[in-house]
């Protein structure tokens, strides 16, 4: 299985001013970061974090799949999403925070039964609101 996580670099780095996004994007980011770092233990062949910005046409570093959605009659690409590819080629594609964050803690509890060591991460208010 191959993963892509895709997150807006600005809601990242909290130059958008919405603290509640920042901190959901960078929880985000550190479970995947995580789930990289011990992806041998629950099959993951790689995991890939791609910081979009504006004028990217959709972010894709690895996997090809863009989410779009249709508001104020135009095209809006959207800039954080988490791309999956199973070993058939079929692809997941999860747009919501809320869901993205599901995924990934599930891979997350899935390596703490792998190992003894703690692979936990130190989510944020916001984002253990959402789940």
């Amino acid at each position: 299985m191959r993963m892509e996580l895709r997150v807006c670099k600005h809601c990242h780095n909290g130059e958008h001013g919405n603290d509640h996004k920042t901190a959901i994007t960078r929880d985000m980011v550190k479970c995947a970061e995580r789930i990289r770092e011990y992806k041998d233990l629950i099959g993951i062949d790689s995991l890939y974090i791609t910081y979009v910005e504006e004028g990217d046409t959709g972010g894709a570093e690895a996997l090809p799949a863009i989410v779009a959605s249709i508001g104020d009659n135009q095209i809006q690409l959207s800039d954080t999403q988490l791309v999956m590819e199973d070993a058939d080629g079929n692809m997941l594609v999860y747009p919501e925070p809320e869901d993205i964050l599901k995924v990934l803690t599930r891979n997350i509890d899935q390596m703490a039964e792998q190992t003894r060591q703690d692979v936990t991460v130190d989510l944020s208010p916001e984002a253990a609101e959402l789940l």
